[in-house]
């Protein structure tokens, strides 16, 4: 029989409104709970230690050299990792499931895919693609970790084959404010404009990617979905892709909060993106050269000198403009 025992590993950076809802969450679930923490200046550690919690400090670089930190250098003694993010808790049966789940599967399964929901506005988002959407949030240590990218960044099991959890939810649920959402999602819309720029010119680490395949994996299905939205019109894809989930996908049915998310994540955020991209394409006058220069000047270059390997090139030369939280589906 296979150790089920799981360490949670969470980010966090001022999170003192989230972090005891989410570690509370974990009680007989989690056997070990590290929090990576990036220099908090409330009292996040503070809660989360009174709470058994092992907090590690660690100087931010990127989502993933943040996870990776916690999944190799914070001593988990666990078999398996839940990635889980301080905004987002446990709810239902999940936990449970997903114990007994690790108790069972064979010594060939590495990964669990477990239901995501997002609540918005103290609203459940249950339409419009997003509900049910299934996430590999838990691994087996050893066997996977999160791959390095801009946006978007997905776990990865190198060998093996995952498990379908299907009770209960692991819910995002961030409780700040609209002003806090909107000023977020600005600087997640840089790092989506670079990150696509450097799919677009191939300046993208593949190596350490989730392959893309539509008839796959549901990350993989993403990351195929997202090739083609790179590749459609600028400026025209955003209103394909609020007609899509708002209107095609039914996202009208989660009433004004679905309405108010579907204009900022589906709509002005995508053509925020949009409008950041061509900014920098105007900037050099759409000289792919140039911009490719200037994405190796700017977000490449100056922390990968030395680095003897594409893959360590990949992993060391990300840099983040803004704390990233979960991954709202692409």
């Amino acid at each position: 029989m296979n150790s089920n025992t799981i360490a949670a590993v969470i980010l966090t950076k001022n999170e003192a409104k989230h972090i005891e809802r989410c570690i509370n969450s974990l009680k007989g679930v989690c056997d070990e709970v590290i929090v990576v923490d990036s220099f908090s200046t409330d009292n996040t550690c503070e809660l989360a230690e009174k709470l058994g919690a092992k907090v590690y400090k660690n100087p931010w670089k990127n989502y993933a050299t943040q996870f990776n930190y916690g999944v190799y250098h914070c001593n988990i003694q666990s078999e398996w990792i839940w990635r889980i993010d301080a905004d987002e808790f446990l709810e239902g049966e999940l936990g449970t499931a997903v114990k007994e789940a690790v108790s069972k599967c064979s010594n060939q399964v590495n990964g669990v895919y477990i239901r995501k929901r997002i609540d918005f506005m103290n609203r459940s988002l249950l339409h419009g693609g997003w509900y049910p959407s299934y996430h590999l949030k838990v691994f087996r240590r050893g066997h996977g970790d999160c791959e390095n990218r801009w946006m978007d960044e997905h776990i990865r099991i190198f060998d093996g084959g995952t498990i379908t959890v299907d009770d209960g939810n692991q819910v995002d649920a961030n409780l700040n404010d609209l002003t806090w959402w909107t000023d977020k999602h600005n600087g997640y819309a840089t790092r989506e404009m670079v990150e696509m720029l450097m799919m677009q010119y191939g300046l993208d680490a593949k190596a350490q990617e989730v392959i893309p395949k539509f008839f796959e994996t549901e990350e993989q299905r993403k990351r195929w979905l997202k090739i083609k939205y790179i590749k459609s019109p600028l400026f025209v894809r955003p209103f394909i892709n609020f007609v899509w989930r708002y209107i095609l996908k039914g996202g009208f049915l989660d009433g004004k909060e679905g309405f108010i998310w579907h204009i900022l994540q589906g709509f002005w955020y995508r053509m925020l993106v949009d409008a950041k991209i061509y900014e920098i394409k105007k900037r050099f006058n759409y000289n792919e050269e140039a911009i490719k220069q200037y994405l190796s000047d700017n977000y490449l270059t100056g922390i990968n000198r030395g680095v003897k390997s594409k893959v360590q090139f990949s992993v060391l030369c990300l840099l983040s403009l803004s704390m990233e939280r979960r991954d709202y589906a692409a």
